[in-house]
């Protein structure tokens, strides 16, 4: 495994890949890396002849008051990670090399999907990843990039992304991966204390009670989004949002549709979660 810290260093080691033929798959990462992000790499495997994963904490899509000076930088694990995991090439820039001066031109995605939900609490959040990726996907040039399930939303935008903008890469979305008790991998449960992450899995039971109500034929979407939010409230959370969309597009479903998603987002303590169920 090859470690770039540098763009030209990692562009002339992929132009010899893909000299050679080598097809390429591409795993962007901020780090702190848990086995989600090894799922995705080792389905990369799957899809090409090369792995590429980024390990970068992207400034630009946090807010003021968010967490980008406590986010969690662990790069010697994340190596040992991504090494088992099969990667080939790892892009670790520092923010000045990625960044050498001030990122002014931004990739704003269709505010009526980057506004809503997790737009809504995080404004600007979107533009932030559309504008990395974007770069990222220029630096590399993948044949097909993977992305966490988990952060649906994000899928989404990054989609559109591609599609809008007909980059020559395919998206696949991988699936969640859990804790025995349910609860969704994700970097942030470091932050939970030992009682919080014994009650992290609330959020996941409150999904799979709201799933299992759309799947009775309850089409009262409104009254599931509310009992949800109630179960986690009385419970210590604050939820943000407890939301049943289409999976299509994260709009309001009408009464008669099936393809349905359940995302939400929701502090506990200082930790904000974030998960999602398909329906």
């Amino acid at each position: 495994m090859q470690i770039h810290p540098t763009i030209a260093g990692l562009r002339a080691a992929l132009d010899a890949e893909r000299a050679r033929g080598a097809r390429i798959a591409f795993v962007p990462t901020m780090g702190n890396l848990h086995e989600g992000h090894a799922s995705l790499m080792r389905q990369g495997r799957d899809h090409a002849d090369v792995v590429v994963a980024s390990v970068f904490v992207n400034r630009l899509q946090f807010g003021p008051n968010e967490d980008f000076d406590r986010y969690p930088r662990t790069m010697e694990a994340d190596c040992a990670r991504m090494q088992e995991a099969g990667v080939a090439h790892v892009f670790a820039p520092s923010e000045s090399e990625l960044y050498p001066q001030p990122q002014t031109m931004r990739v704003v995605p269709d505010a009526v999907l980057a506004d809503i939900l997790e737009g809504a609490f995080r404004p600007g959040f979107f533009t932030g990843v559309a504008t990395v990726v974007a770069k990222l996907f220029n630096i590399v040039q993948p044949q097909v990039a993977l992305f966490g399930k988990k952060d649906y939303q994000q899928l989404m935008v990054i989609r559109q992304l591609v599609q809008q903008m007909a980059l020559p890469i395919a998206i696949v979305g991988g699936e969640t991966l859990r804790a025995d008790d349910g609860l969704a991998l994700s970097s942030r449960n470091g932050y939970l204390s030992a009682d919080e992450r014994a009650q992290a899995v609330q959020l996941y039971q409150a999904l799979v009670a709201a799933r299992e109500a759309l799947r009775a034929g309850n089409r009262d979407y409104a009254r599931i989004e509310t009992d949800a939010m109630a179960f986690l409230q009385v419970r210590g959370w604050s939820p943000q949002y407890i939301a049943v969309r289409r999976q299509a597009d994260l709009q309001s479903p009408a009464a008669h549709e099936s393809s349905l998603v359940i995302v939400a987002a929701a502090l506990l303590g200082t930790t904000r979660l974030i998960d999602n169920l398909e329906v």
